[in-house]
C-alpha cells in the first residue's frame, strides 16, 4: 500500500522543472524575443521569492495529485487480490504472498505450514437450497477462519468450496492443532446445514529448498485434503507426519 506515496513523491520531484518553465514564459512575454537558458537563470536568481512561491505550490499539487492516483493505484491493486464474496485474499493474492512467506522462511530458517480446506457437501447445499445458501455458506465458513487468524497468518479463498492459510513460524504440531481447531468450529457452525470440512495439512522445511517450493508446498497440502477426504471427510491429515485427527 505503498504507491501511493511513491506516486505523490514521484510528481512532486518531476514538478521541479514546471517553475522554472512558467518563470521562462513570464520572461519570454515581458521580452517578446526567444529566452536562453542563462536569461532564466538570472530571472531565478533575481526573483527567487516567486521561484520558491511558485516551486513550492507546483509541488504541492503535483503530489497531491500524485498521492491521489497512487490511492487509487492501490485500491486497484486490493480489489484484484480479494474475494469479493468472502473478503479473504484470492488466488491471486495468496500465491504472491505465499511465495513471498517461503522466501522468509528460508532467510530466517523458520517453519512454516500451509492448511488447504475443502468444504464437505457444499453441493448438497446448492442442490437443496439454492445457490445463496450455498454461498452464505461459504461466508459463514470464511468468517470462522478469519477469527482463527494470528495477526501474521494469510487465509484466501482458492476457489469454489475450498480455502487456504500460512501460518507462519508454525510447526506440523501446532499446524495440526489450528487446523483441527478451525475444523471443529466449521462443523459446530454449520451444524444445521450440515457442512464440514477436510484439511490438508503441509510444513515447509526451510532447510530443503525443493520440499519448501511454494508449488510443491501447495501441492503436498492438497494431496493431504485429499487424503482426508479419502478417509471419511470431516478430518485432518499432515502430509509429511501422516497424522490424521478424526472428526
Amino acid at each position: 500500500m505503498l504507491k501511493r506515496f511513491t506516486y505523490a513523491l514521484t510528481a512532486g520531484l518531476l514538478s521541479s522543472g514546471a517553475p522554472a518553465g512558467l518563470l521562462g514564459v513570464r520572461l519570454a512575454k515581458k521580452q517578446g524575443t526567444g529566452v536562453s537558458l542563462p536569461q532564466v537563470r538570472r530571472d531565478i536568481t533575481d526573483e527567487r521569492a516567486s521561484y520558491m512561491y511558485v516551486g513550492v505550490t507546483t509541488a504541492v499539487i503535483f503530489g497531491m495529485f500524485g498521492y491521489l492516483l497512487g490511492r487509487k493505484v492501490d485500491t486497484l491493486a486490493q480489489l484484484s487480490e480479494t474475494d469479493s464474496l468472502t473478503g479473504l485474499l484470492n488466488a491471486r493474492g495468496f500465491w504472491a504472498r505465499l511465495c513471498n512467506e517461503v522466501k522468509r522462511s528460508r532467510r530466517y530458517h523458520e517453519p512454516l505450514t500451509l492448511l488447504f480446506f475443502d468444504l464437505d457437501g457444499l453441493k448438497d447445499i446448492n442442490d437443496r437450497h439454492g445457490h445463496r445458501a450455498g454461498s452464505m455458506a461459504l461466508r459463514k465458513a470464511a468468517r470462522v477462519i478469519r477469527s482463527e487468524l494470528r495477526e501474521t497468518d494469510v487465509a484466501a479463498r482458492w476457489g469454489g468450496d475450498e480455502f487456504t492459510l500460512i501460518a507462519q513460524k508454525t510447526g506440523a504440531e501446532t499446524g495440526m492443532a489450528l487446523a483441527d481447531r478451525i475444523r471443529r468450529r466449521i462443523a459446530d457452525r454449520m451444524a444445521a446445514w450440515p457442512l464440514t470440512a477436510s484439511v490438508g495439512v503441509a510444513t515447509a522445511d526451510p532447510q530443503n529448498t525443493a520440499a519448501s517450493e511454494p508449488t510443491a508446498l501447495l501441492r503436498e497440502a492438497d494431496l493431504a485434503m485429499y487424503e482426508a477426504k479419502k478417509r471419511g471427510k470431516n478430518n485432518t491429515f499432515h502430509s509429511q507426519t501422516g497424522n490424521r485427527v478424526p472428526c
